[in-house]
């Protein structure tokens, strides 16, 4: 293995590591919508579980929509997983392996929750004990878990005047989305990757291109 090769492992590895143990302390130390203060109220812990895709999102529900998107996010993360070893085999720039290494380990943080957590958690509760970890009984089954999140970050509010439109009188937190490590390690590598590595992704969608004319 090359020096970026043994990188690319080590840092998908080191990520999944912490974000699955950052998610198994709050799994098994926090109920459902418990708060920790870290940083004033700006920062803080609050311990929700997603059903869904990125922000609670939901397409489809039920067993059979759960399952779909799950497997969805299998087959992401295998061509993403390809995207990564592309990039270490043609010797592309290390930023553009950084980006893909972060995206890459995000989604697979993510897919372990839903895959597994099921199985291996009890289930969380409003205001009761925490869940916890090797039950004899999982809260539901493979495919089929729900992915925790956990960071918060109200750094202002927005109160807005009586007089403005639709929102009169109301107020408005500056990003209410809860999220996790893996969310944060996709959103860095995809938001990196735009704003700085265009011209190394241009430049390895047009070798992986010139192999398809190639072999066509």
């Amino acid at each position: 293995m090359n020096k970026k090769s043994i990188f690319a492992v080590s840092f998908i590895l080191l990520l999944l590591v912490f974000d699955q143990v950052f998610k198994v302390l709050v799994k098994t130390n926090m109920c459902l919508g418990a708060e920790i203060p870290v940083f004033g109220s700006w920062f803080k812990l609050h311990f929700i579980e997603n059903e869904g895709m990125a922000f609670g999102m939901v397409f489809f529900g039920g067993y059979w929509g759960k399952l779909l998107l799950t497997v969805f996010r299998l087959l992401a993360s295998v061509g993403i997983g390809w995207v990564v070893y592309k990039i270490v085999k043609q010797g592309f720039s290390w930023g553009l392996l950084v980006c893909a290494s972060l995206v890459f380990a995000g989604a697979v943080g993510n897919i372990v929750d839903c895959v597994f957590y099921g199985k291996l958690f009890s289930a969380s509760h409003y205001f009761g004990s925490a869940a916890t970890l090797f039950p004899e009984q999982g809260y539901a089954s493979v495919f089929q878990g729900k992915v925790v999140d956990m960071l918060q970050f109200d750094l202002f509010t927005i109160n807005f005047p009586q007089w403005f439109p639709f929102w009169g009188g109301s107020s408005m937190n500056f990003f209410p989305a809860i999220f996790n490590i893996a969310d944060s390690c996709i959103t860095i590598g995809l938001f990196t990757l735009i704003l700085f590595y265009r011209k190394p992704l241009s430049a390895f969608i047009d070798t992986l291109e010139k192999k398809n004319e190639i072999l066509s």
